[in-house]
């Protein structure tokens, strides 16, 4: 059990770390105690969306009338859902698994701890242990729910996201703690297919990383949906009788109380680090994550780390390139360092948010005199066209040198459009060279540039 390079945890960071370790020539292992794929495949990213997307079907044939189509009779089948959700999981987890063995990856099932310079012991299902010798190990290992301290989850009635997405019924009332995108996702689908939702968000706004319009815009979204939203708010504790949960809430305005089925705690996430062997290792941590360089060197030689346990946003594409930009250094290769400043973040309710970049509020903080372009959808063909006319797309440029700054989606599909400003602003385009870059009719991709030509007064449809 000798290996050029171990990494600990399969999801997108770790498997992605190994196959790009493999493909560079090195003999490679990945060490699982759980499914491959880690929680982004099995219990987040992927079968989240599955359930967004039989929300969204569901939705659609609600409004089927709006589109000269007549059907009656609808009705949601959550069990059918889930069910759907669970299997496009394990379709991708053994997707994995065949690019395992596709990449000749060894794939060791049990719980690893760091053993000694070059030394993983892996405890398996057995209970026996094994050591694993390594040159190089990068940990993986991920997060799960953060749990806030006076509410525990207890899995029945105060839940995380992954009992969120296998609930045994769909509940009618449903609270939940958090407006980030995991809360905003769950509220989006269970309000949909009937429950009535609640959000608790501490801070003045929901989804409080985007800028300021867009979360406004949301709130009047999900508010026409029948969403309660109450801002400002936290939950102090949680009363469960029976089957019923009596939620105290501190407002502005004093203490209010909500019954509800089951509380959703959405309020982050927390790393995996216990047990690891960090602290005998000399690895050095602060506040929760892995102290590394640019490169992903921990304080240890020989021992790496990448993904939500390190600085830096928690999101799956971000693991995946640390990942890779990890692996290259080790092998040799000069990696650029991630540009943390130019990392897409993609919320998948209805409508769909996508930014990156500044806001406009941060890019006046920090001093820039900017040029603001914006164009709703309401003007867009192809949003009229399709029946998604809300939302819009904002685009901030720096005045003096036409520097792309940021850009806010909310609408139909625009996770799949922000990946134009996101190759423009690396490739350090200007607003003009988007401007006359010519985009497709009808799209709502040419939101994009009619928002870049609304910046620099040239806008033809508004």
């Amino acid at each position: 059990m000798k290996f050029d390079i171990a990494v600990i945890g399969s999801g997108p960071g770790g498997y992605v770390a190994a196959i790009r370790a493999s493909q560079l020539g090195k003999k490679v292992a990945i060490i699982e105690k759980a499914d491959l794929g880690g929680v982004c495949l099995n219990w987040g990213c992927i079968p989240t969306k599955a359930l967004l997307k039989s929300a969204q079907v569901f939705d659609y044939i609600n409004h089927a009338s709006d589109y000269g189509i007549s059907v009656a009779d609808v009705k949601s089948d959550f069990d059918g859902m889930v069910k759907r959700s669970r299997g496009v999981a394990d379709g991708m987890s053994k997707g994995i698994a065949f690019l395992m063995k596709k990449n000749k990856i060894e794939v060791i099932k049990g719980t690893a701890k760091l053993a000694g310079k070059g030394k993983i012991a892996v405890t398996g299902e057995d209970g026996k242990v094994n050591t694993v010798e390594v040159d190089h190990t990068i940990l993986a290992t991920g997060s799960r729910s953060r749990q806030l301290p006076n509410i525990p989850i207890d899995g029945k009635h105060v839940i995380g996201y992954r009992e969120a997405m296998v609930l045994p019924k769909q509940p009618k009332e449903m609270l939940i703690i958090g407006s980030g995108a995991i809360g905003m996702e769950f509220a989006y689908f269970y309000n949909t297919i009937g429950t009535k939702v609640t959000i608790v968000e501490f801070m003045s706004r929901i989804l409080p990383v985007e800028d300021e319009e867009v979360s406004k815009a949301m709130a009047m979204s999900y508010k026409k949906k029948g969403v309660e939203i109450l801002t400002e708010s936290s939950v102090e504790k949680v009363d469960i009788k029976g089957d019923r949960c009596t939620v105290s809430i501190k407002t502005a305005k004093g203490v209010e109380t909500r019954e509800c089925d089951i509380v959703l705690s959405a309020a982050g996430v927390e790393t995996n680090l216990e047990n690891l062997g960090l602290e005998e290792m000399g690895v050095k941590t602060e506040r929760g994550k892995v102290v590394v360089d640019e490169f992903y060197k921990t304080t240890v030689p020989g021992v790496y780390a990448i993904g939500d346990i390190v600085p830096g946003p928690a999101l799956a594409h971000v693991a995946s390139a640390e990942g890779i930009i990890c692996v290259e250094a080790i092998c040799g290769h000069h990696p650029q360092p991630l540009n943390y400043g130019n990392i897409p973040g993609c919320t998948y309710t209805h409508p769909e948010v996508a930014s990156v970049g500044l806001t406009e509020a941060q890019a006046k903080e920090k001093g820039y005199e900017i040029r603001v372009g914006k164009f709703p959808f309401s003007a867009s063909g192809k949003a009229s066209a399709s029946g998604h006319k809300d939302g819009f797309v904002k685009v901030i440029f720096d005045k003096k040198y036409g520097e792309w700054l940021g850009c806010h989606m909310m609408g139909e599909g625009v996770t799949d459009m922000i990946a134009e400003a996101v190759v423009a602003r690396n490739l350090e385009t200007t607003g003009m060279e988007v401007l006359k870059s010519v985009h497709p009719h009808p799209t709502m991709s040419e939101a994009v540039m009619e928002a870049v030509a609304q910046a620099y007064d040239e806008c033809i449809h508004l």
